[in-house]
């Protein structure tokens, strides 16, 4: 299996605006989907996905101009999510994931950290993935003077080893007080388990990790001086950034399932015995069901589009994030939340009403579709944002933050 770049990115224009990242980004899945399948099945370490992405300028998307990223915002960068994710959901969501880590250094650091970080990882075109699951032990994090350690185990570490860099965070031994870092995925004492055996997102690299006193400068806290935290509303919106990357991988493998079905539908899939039609394409169940997946993909897709630009208002002016605000944006996402899940959740299973027995094939790979969105929707509940929503609405409460609201 080949995933290569398109000889022409090395000597082309990078694009200058969003309609460009969108129009490359759908050339990466042209690339992806051209073996799709064989690969979801291979269930490889996507070493080459990955080179793809940064081969494509995708990696830099939001990464600053000057230090050779495209400066574009995260509605552009969700988009660009759902685009990849038509074609292959793993990297879809590897990609989501190294925009969200990559971006955590300006969601908690300092300036002059989090332009540091950016102006490296935009230079040498790093990618990111982060060994943080909230629902594993804390990992322990001890002063040792100048340095930190980071000692523990996360059951999860999305990205692993394909990452450049991996975010860590722990608690500050003897405190409550949370540790952000960033260090090098090579560190002594970071190692990544080939652990990952689910039925769906199989080339994530989301296995386990252990941490064995990594060291890393108390320089390198991120948003701490002189070893103390200074925290800002602006800190919390890491859950509903996050959840719109979900948001979009999900429409993205939904969209995926959806068009890869209508081809089938078009070129392979025979009309009933009994319907009185000679092709499947003209048989009304089938138009019936087309449509109505269409619509509720559709209007999941504008809630999505509309969500994310109410975030970035949010982004554009990070001082200015007030409680309300913040919590009034994660019931948005909420919503979002809970259409995707259900939309791409119908969509992967119906396509095989109107494709057929034969497509249930395993050389044509339409289950992947399903396989994925229901191992990733399983992240957490989607009743509890539902919760979220009816609790604001009946009496105006807003969801606290917490690592999953």
């Amino acid at each position: 299996m080949s995933t290569a770049a398109p000889a022409d990115w090395k000597t082309a224009t990078a694009p200058k605006d969003a309609a460009g990242w969108l129009a490359r980004a759908a050339e990466v899945a042209a690339v992806l989907a051209a073996d799709a399948a064989a690969r979801d099945k291979a269930a490889a370490t996507p070493y080459a996905e990955v080179q793809l992405l940064k081969d494509s300028g995708l990696v830099t998307l939001l990464g600053p101009v000057e230090h050779g990223g495209a400066g574009q915002d995260w509605p552009t960068a969700y988009r660009v999510v759902r685009e990849v994710a038509k074609a292959d959901g793993s990297i879809g969501q590897l990609l989501g994931y190294h925009y969200l880590w990559n971006w955590a250094a300006r969601l908690v650091a300092t300036r002059e950290q989090w332009e540091h970080v950016e102006a490296e990882a935009a230079r040498n075109q790093w990618f990111f993935g982060g060994a943080v699951n909230p629902r594993d032990k804390d990992v322990v994090v001890r002063d040792e003077g100048d340095t930190l350690t980071f000692t523990g185990r996360k059951s999860f570490s999305t990205g692993s080893k394909v990452s450049d860099v991996t975010v860590l965070e722990g608690v500050l031994e003897g405190t409550d007080d949370h540790v952000f870092a960033i260090v090098p995925s090579d560190s002594e004492g970071l190692t990544f388990h080939d652990d990952w055996d689910n039925i769906g997102q199989r080339l994530t690299e989301s296995g386990g990790v252990t941490l064995d006193a990594v060291r890393v400068p108390w320089s390198a806290a991120a948003g701490y001086v002189d070893k103390r935290f200074r925290p800002r509303v602006y800190n919390t919106l890491n859950v509903p950034t996050i959840q719109l990357v979900f948001v979009n991988f999900y429409l993205g493998i939904a969209t995926g399932a959806l068009e890869t079905a209508a081809t089938y539908t078009r070129t392979k899939a025979r009309a009933w015995l009994h319907g009185g039609h000679e092709h499947a394409v003209d048989e009304p169940y089938v138009i019936d069901t087309y449509g109505d997946l269409t619509a509720k993909l559709w209007a999941a897709e504008a809630l999505a589009d509309a969500v994310a630009a109410e975030g970035q208002k949010l982004h554009d002016d990070p001082d200015a994030v007030t409680e309300r605000a913040r919590g009034e944006f994660e019931v948005r996402v909420a919503a979002a939340k809970a259409r995707a899940t259900d939309v791409a959740l119908e969509v992967t299973n119906r396509i095989f009403e109107v494709t057929g027995a034969r497509a249930t094939a395993s050389s044509e790979g339409l289950d992947r579709f399903w396989r994925n969105v229901r191992t990733h929707t399983l992240h957490d509940p989607v009743a509890y944002k539902r919760r979220e929503i009816g609790r604001h609405v009946l009496t105006g409460e807003l969801p606290q933050p917490t690592w999953y609201s």
